[in-house]
């Protein structure tokens, strides 16, 4: 049997110091963000966190992975029907394997959303629900003022990607998309796209957690 060598924790840090500097590599390694939703931004937005060096993930979905979820989404076909928390935590030790992970399988509410989100330094709202984002979003305006927020609104259909940009609409609040395409009104999911919105997310995060964002 063949033995497969992992690289070191040390291995791994000074991979990503040579890439991305000293500075934005320590500040990320610090760092926990919650994940709100799992799909096809929470995935991605996921694994570029891991991949970055962000000390912890919360990663939070009630929901199992689709057939229909592999056209976008950081899934495999053999992890189709298992919990999106799970399967996804499961790739992102493949590829990140020093990452802490905190994973939940669980539908966030108004009741509970304390627990997904008091303790992370940056709350990454990722539904492609409109009433579940607006929940969030509220919520943790309200109830985590001098928390940062990156939320997403837009990312569906065919325009071009350059549409999609990111807006800072109050100090701690930040808002990545085009902000009119909507998923619900049957327009087409293409995973670049969706990818694209998700990038901008995930380089959000990374550049308010190094001091780039003020």
């Amino acid at each position: 049997m063949e033995c497969v060598r992992i690289p070191s924790r040390e291995e791994f840090r000074r991979a990503l110091v040579q890439k991305q500097g000293e500075q934005i590599t320590e500040k990320l390694a610090q760092a926990t963000v919650a994940i709100c939703g799992l799909g096809g931004l929470g995935s991605n937005i996921a694994i570029c966190l891991a991949r970055a060096g962000v000390k912890k993930l919360i990663l939070v979905d009630f929901d199992n992975v689709d057939v229909t979820n592999l056209q976008r989404q950081q899934f495999k076909a053999s992890q189709v029907g298992k919990p999106k928390n799970i399967a996804l935590a499961e790739n992102l030790k493949e590829i990140a394997p020093y990452v802490e992970l905190e994973s939940f399988n669980e539908k966030v509410t108004e009741a509970n959303i304390d627990k997904f989100v008091k303790d992370a330094d940056i709350v990454c709202e990722a539904f492609d629900n409109p009433e579940a984002k607006s929940m969030l979003v509220n919520e943790v305006l309200e109830k985590y003022p001098q928390k940062n927020l990156v939320a997403a609104s837009g990312m569906a259909g065919t325009d071009d990607a350059n549409s999609i940009k990111t807006r800072k609409i109050s100090r701690h609040f930040y808002l990545c998309g085009d902000g009119k395409s909507d998923v619900t009104k049957g327009l087409e999911l293409l995973a670049p796209r969706v990818m694209v919105c998700a990038a901008h997310q995930a380089l959000t995060i990374i550049r308010i957690l190094s001091g780039l964002e003020v």
